[in-house]
């Protein structure tokens, strides 16, 4: 099977790219990203001799090379997308055009394949549970069925391009899947993100910027259960599935960051409030009920040996994140 992976490159798409090449000998994967400030070649460094990788350089708004990258695939797994919710409040337009016009771009390389040569391609739309908007303190959760309400720029774009994913089902008869995942955490994060940012923070023992109170609540996943779920419902779901992935895992931000600094023994001292994210959603919260009972898929980790585990990696691989990091702050 050889599979076009966009976004390859980044957080949960190069977690992806080493599990499943490292699991399924008879894959092959063509790796398509952008290399934004959040994607990482060193990330698949341990790919470069493996013929079973093709990493291209590009961007999934060039329709040509997606046109002759799909030509040579069976199907597509899109990873690709600007995540960090301050950025999109910062600068909105490059999510649009990457989160929404990307994804038209995919998808019309897809009906294009089909239609000028009859073959079927599957196209797996890698999704957020932000898409749903804000529980707030009503002690529900998010289901399949849940409507969607965005709250910030980086969710509208990527609801958008779920509605964009459906009506391409609908009117071209492609063959899509999306999953809709809770929050990740794990190798390979661009420390901006809660978790790696908190453990580099904390391990230079400078001050921990937590918005509000620090009470809003997530659900984590470890990114390697997610990348599991993923290929679950890529091979076996049928046409126009949607999928939640969750850990049933729920934490106040406060609580996350107060447990790295005793993970990493550093004092609760170095927790410093700042004015809070405008449009903060309270909580987010995944029922997985469906994903578990249809594909039989649980997670692997639990939150205490997953954060662990997550803290040791960052340890171990202190070049690669100030790497990462002087990258974007030069």
């Amino acid at each position: 099977m050889r599979l076009l992976v966009t976004g390859g490159a980044g957080f949960i798409g190069a977690n992806f790219v080493l599990r499943m090449l490292q699991r399924l000998p008879e894959l092959e994967l063509i790796n398509l990203d952008a290399l934004t400030y959040a994607g990482c070649r060193e990330s698949l460094a341990s790919l470069d001799a493996d013929p079973r990788h093709t990493f291209v350089h590009g961007d999934i708004l060039d329709e040509s090379l997606v046109g002759e990258l799909v030509a040579r695939v069976e199907g597509v797994i899109n990873f690709a997308a600007e995540s960090h919710v301050d950025r999109s409040i910062e600068d909105p337009d490059v999510f649009l055009r990457t989160n929404i016009l990307g994804v038209r771009v995919l998808l019309d390389a897809v009906r294009q394949e089909e239609k000028k040569h009859g073959r079927k391609l599957r196209f797996h739309q890698v999704s957020t549970d932000e898409v749903y908007g804000d529980l707030g303190d009503s002690g529900d959760y998010f289901r399949e069925d849940t409507p969607l309400a965005p709250s910030s720029p980086y969710s509208a774009s990527k609801t958008s391009a779920d509605l964009l994913v459906g009506a391409w089902r609908r009117t071209f008869g492609l063959d899509t899947v999306i999953t809709r995942c809770s929050n990740n955490y794990g190798p390979y994060q661009f420390p901006e993100k809660l978790i790696p940012l908190m453990i580099w923070k904390a391990r230079r023992g400078e001050k921990l910027p937590v918005y509000g109170k620090g009470l809003n609540v997530r659900d984590w996943l470890h990114v390697e259960d997610h990348v599991d779920a993923i290929w679950e419902v890529y091979t076996k779901a049928g046409s126009g599935a949607v999928y939640n992935v969750g850990g049933s895992n729920e934490w106040r931000n406060i609580d996350i960051v107060k447990r790295i600094l005793a993970e990493t023994g550093q004092p609760e001292e170095l927790i410093s409030y700042v004015a809070d994210r405008p449009g903060h959603d309270l909580r987010y919260a995944i029922d997985a009920g469906r994903i578990r009972r249809e594909l039989g898929w649980e997670p692997s980790y639990t939150f205490e040996d997953g954060l662990k585990h997550t803290i040791q990696w960052y340890k171990e691989h202190d070049a690669w994140v100030d790497a990462l990091r002087a990258r974007v702050e030069s």
